[in-house]
């Protein structure tokens, strides 16, 4: 990842900037808040780290401005501070993690690898296996160049199975991201709407994609056959 680090104190700053490049990121570091809002600008980070008491503008102030342009960079602010009040100024502000002083690196380094996941999963809007294809923002679904009519909630059903890019979705993990109120719901609910794709993406194309995993959840065969 291409990273920014905003932090005014320069022995933490160094750290960061050395620890980061040892794991393999590409690190920018500046101490000052306007320094740092025009470097997010002009140059493409993966994500932001981010103090909040910089000299300048701080660090809330730095994270407005960058989403009020429509920047959605991910952004892991850190502070000294570490009451929920301060939290949720952060959260409001735009950033998409708070991590307060002092932390540990490796907690940093999960924090970011997770942003990382999160934005790439937000960015992947067309999830294909095989000849299916589900574009989960035009909500639309094809099997090769045939359309496939599929209720919304189907559709999400669909899209979370191929999140799983072939590997097992366990059926609470459909429920818990699909349903909005997941513990009020019967978890077999999740095999009545797999049953209902099978007979609209598989069934009517001679295709098994939808596989069950016995005791575990369901998963995309690509092949389909």
């Amino acid at each position: 990842m291409r990273i920014l680090v905003v932090e005014d104190e320069e022995g933490l700053a160094d750290s960061l900037r050395r620890g980061l490049s040892i794991e393999g990121h590409w690190v920018d570091v500046t101490h000052d808040g306007h320094r740092g809002l025009d470097l997010a600008r002009i140059r493409d980070y993966d994500a932001l780290v981010l103090d909040v008491m910089l000299p300048g503008l701080n660090g809330y102030e730095v994270c407005r401005r960058l989403r009020n342009t429509g920047d959605t960079t991910p952004i892991l602010m850190l502070t000294a501070k570490d009451g929920e009040h301060d939290e949720a100024e952060g959260l409001d502000s735009g950033a998409d993690d708070y991590l307060a002083k002092p932390f540990s690196f490796v907690v940093l380094l999960a924090r970011l690898r997770a942003l990382s996941r999160r934005a790439q999963q937000v960015q992947s809007t067309t999830l294909q296996a095989g000849d299916l294809v589900v574009d989960t923002v035009a909500r639309r679904c094809r099997r090769a160049e045939t359309e496939i009519e599929l209720t919304a909630r189907e559709l999400a059903v669909l899209a979370c199975v191929m999140a799983g890019d072939g590997d097992t979705v366990a059926k609470l993990h459909i429920l818990h991201d699909v349903w909005d109120s997941p513990l009020d719901m019967d978890p077999n609910i999740v095999e009545v709407y797999i049953s209902s794709l099978r007979k609209k993406v598989d069934v009517p194309f001679g295709r098994r994609a939808i596989r069950t995993v016995r005791g575990l959840g369901y998963r995309i065969a690509p092949d389909g056959g």
